[in-house]
Formats: C-alpha cells, structure tokens, sequence
C-alpha cells in the first residue's frame, strides 16, 4: 500500500482540543471532571441570532451562496471595521469563511511560498505554527518575556527579520496569556512592519473579551501599513457562536482575492445559516448580551486571580483580555507523586487530571513546556470545584 502525506504525517494535533475531547471522554465515563480546557464562551447564543438563523431555515436559505459571503454581511463586516476598529474596507475586502481559524490559514495560503519564514511570538496559539508548516513556509518562534507579560516588543520583531520574513503573525487579545498590547506597543511593531515591508496577521477574534476599561486597537488602522495587514476576527468569541462556525478577514483586493479563489476550490461558501445568523450578529444592538457576558467573565477572572495570589510557588499573567489564565506552577515542577516526578507541564496536567479530576492544557503546545492554560469559560461552580482540587493536588506533591 502506497504511504500517507508526509505533510499530514508531521502536523502535530490540536493539543486544546484533544484535551478537549479526552476530559469529554471521562464525563460520559461518569467520572467528575472538571474541564478548563475548551476556549469557547459557556454561554447560549443570543437570541435574536438563534432567532435569524431559524428564520433562514424557514425560508429555506439553505443553498450555496456566493464563495465569499452573502453581500449583506460582507457590508455588514466592513461598516463594523470602519466604526469600531477604524479598519478603513470595502464589502470587497471582505472574505466570510468557515471561523477565524479558517481565515488564518487562507490568508496563509494567499499570501505565503515555499520557503518563507512565519514570525510568531511565544508562546503562541496552538495551530499557528503549524498552519504555517502546512503552506510550505517556516514559523519563526520570537520567545517573549514573562518580564513583558510575554508581549513581544518592536525591537525583538526587528531581530527576528530576514530576508525571508513573509509575515508577523499577532494576537490580541492573545490566546494562551490573555495579554493586551496597548496602542503604543503595537504602533511601535507597526513602524517595524512599515519599514520591513512585511504582511501581519492580526488576529482579533476575543477583541469584545477586554477588561479593566482597556480599549481594543487594530493593527490595521494605522494608515503607513493598511495595505499589509489581515485583519483576522469572526463571531465565535463574542456572540458565542463557536458551533456556528464564522469568521472573516479584511486586506486589500488582492489578497481578498487569492484567498477567496484558494476558499472557491476547498470548501466554498461558509454556511447558509450561519452567515444569515452572523448578519444579524452584526446589524443588531447586542451590547447589553455582550457586556454580561463579558462582566461575568471579569468575576471569574477577579475570583481567579484571588485564588491564584494564595497559592505560593505560583507565577502567572495578570490577563486583561479573553478568558484564559496563564501560570507556572515553578515549585511544583520536579517534585513528584507515588513515585512519579512532574519534569514538565504535561506530567503536572496528567497528574491532576487522573488524580483529582481537574483538566488543563500543558503549555508544551503554546511554546512554552513549564506554564499551563486554565480557561474559565465555564461555570462558577466548576470555577470554585476546580481551584479547590488544583490547591489540593499542588499540596500533596512531595
């Protein structure tokens, strides 16, 4: 028999959702987990989304659509850059595909060859290094500092440019640390970016999931580098509609317009519904849906980091965006249980997952082997269950 892709062959797995799926696993077991794994609001989907997307049902708006979005959404979209973000588009520039996961990889695919080198700061969001594996380029891992809440400043991106560097990939909010760059920090990158004459990725997805009165700022609404960025975001963060699977990225024409010929000939349009769903998502005053959804995020958060200041031997990220929470557990790190010592993050989340139920994701898949994600989509029950069993599991290495 003739042997696989060896491409497919050496893409790593989604480690978050094999996580994800293993935590599923022992549930239907019967056994108690708590899972802070999933990166996906515990939230139902507002209503008058669910609301527009049965409507589309009813009206049988279940056939193909044009392969980059219905018009009145790629409107939609572009009236929303222009008013939020200041990302000056045309419905044109618009390309609706399958989540924002799905718009990385075909803004990867327009804009990458052979050969060419992916910038990524570390740690990073599991499945950026290996997009870019999968479009022939190279991912170029910056390691940033714990100093700099693992921010990656303008003069590492400076260092890290060659004359192979296709692109920066950034993420802010970011998924694992839940870190904020400020205006300055990204304007400063943009002067790097400007001069280098590189693409950016900006992936904005938890743009809506920000605290302490931080405003979000987009990469792409500073003039000298508007034609260079890819302005990367989509509904499921922010309506709550990871399942209903839409995304969009924002560039000029041309790279619109590969990455909608690239989309035409792998899985055309995004879904009917959805996209019905998605307009509504949009055209529609969901702030008060929005703000409690984000204002209980912040009381976990608060109630985390309380919890997390009483834990001695502990580092983590004070996050300021998404629903993540960053740590190191350094004084537990190479002691051991029943005989088993905890050399890495992985052996850490293996021992408290087995041993009193509470599921993380090791930060070996986000670059960085010693930290650990804990998301707090999830209940405050959970919340509270989960913390108690990770204070008691940390207290009985020896």
């Amino acid at each position: 028999m003739k042997s696989l892709s060896r491409k497919a062959l050496t893409i790593e797995p989604s480690q978050t959702l094999a996580l994800f799926a293993r935590a599923k696993n022992m549930k239907a077991e019967g056994i108690d987990v708590v899972s802070f794994t999933a990166g996906e609001p515990d939230f139902p989907t507002p209503a008058i989304i669910k609301d527009a997307g049965i409507k589309a049902i009813q009206e049988n708006f279940t056939k193909y659509t044009p392969n980059p979005g219905i018009p009145e959404l790629r409107k939609a979209i572009a009236e929303k850059l222009k008013k939020e973000n200041q990302v000056a588009v045309e419905p044109s520039q618009i390309l609706v595909s399958n989540g924002a996961k799905h718009s990385v990889f075909n803004a990867l695919q327009a804009i990458c060859n052979k050969g060419d080198e992916a910038i990524i700061p570390a740690p990073f969001w599991v499945s950026y290094p290996e997009m870019v594996k999968l479009v022939d380029a190279k991912p170029v891992l910056v390691k940033t500092t714990f100093a700099n809440q693992f921010k990656m400043t303008a003069a590492q991106l400076k260092k890290a440019i060659t004359k192979k560097t296709k692109l920066l990939i950034i993420n802010s909010p970011s998924n694992p640390t839940g870190a904020v760059y400020t205006p300055e920090e990204l304007a400063e990158i943009g002067k790097v970016v400007a001069s280098a004459g590189i693409y950016v990725i900006a992936d904005e997805i938890y743009e809506k999931v920000i605290f302490d009165g931080i405003r979000h700022f987009s990469l792409g609404s500073i003039k000298e580098i508007r034609d260079q960025v890819i302005t990367v975001n989509g509904c499921s963060k922010a309506y709550s509609m990871t399942g209903w699977r839409i995304g969009f990225m924002a560039a000029k024409r041309e790279i619109i317009k590969a990455a909608e010929d690239y989309q035409g000939q792998v899985t055309s349009n995004a879904n009917s519904i959805a996209q019905r769903a998605a307009l509504a998502a949009f055209t529609n005053n969901l702030d008060a849906d929005l703000n409690s959804m984000v204002s209980e995020f912040d009381r976990r958060r608060r109630y985390l980091l309380g919890q997390f200041r009483e834990i001695e031997g502990i580092d983590f990220v004070y996050p300021r965006g998404a629903f993540y929470l960053f740590f190191h557990a350094k004084s537990y790190l190479n002691k051991a249980f029943d005989g088993k010592r905890m050399k890495s993050s992985d052996d850490l989340c293996e021992y408290l997952l087995l041993e009193h139920q509470v599921a993380m994701v090791p930060g070996t898949g986000f670059g960085d082997r010693n930290w650990i994600r804990l998301s707090y989509a999830c209940s405050m029950e959970d919340l509270q269950k989960g913390v108690e069993r990770l204070k008691k599991g940390l207290a009985r290495l020896g």
